[in-house]
């Protein structure tokens, strides 16, 4: 799903993002299909061309990304952030011993939360990850 860049650039301007040269070519990166990505890993694939896009860019414009709601954050740990170009509601498995993640459909697990919510709050979102282990 190699989007044309009027593709990319009208999506960005729908989530009220400024679709800049640096910008546009994180889009490319992260929308080309759907994908679990590193910010280094978005540094890479974006500066195979010689686009030279710096570290802080990446990591900005990923956070505007997320900000505006065009794809998701995966925290695994605090050393361990996916990037996920699936912005839909869905939830993830993580291998530990592969270091990928994969989504599964939130409709497939049912959630009884114990405790109602506390005072004056809403829910906002349930983002579940489930780490699992090959067999051996």
């Amino acid at each position: 799903m190699n989007e044309p860049q009027d593709t990319i650039k009208a999506k960005l301007l729908e989530c009220g993002i400024n679709p800049t040269f640096q910008r546009n070519e994180i889009a490319r990166v992260m929308l080309s299909r759907p994908q679990h990505l590193s910010a280094d890993k978005v540094l890479t694939l974006v500066n195979a061309n010689n686009t030279h896009v710096s570290k802080a860019t990446v990591y900005n414009t990923l956070n505007l990304f997320v900000e505006k709601g065009l794809i998701r954050e995966v925290a695994i740990d605090p050393t361990k952030i996916f990037y996920d170009s699936n912005a839909s509601h869905h939830h993830h498995y993580y291998n530990e011993d592969t270091g990928e993640l994969y989504d599964f459909e939130a409709d497939d697990m049912s959630l009884n939360p114990k405790s109602s919510l506390p005072e004056n709050t809403v829910q906002s979102a349930v983002d579940v990850v489930v780490r699992v282990k090959n067999s051996t």
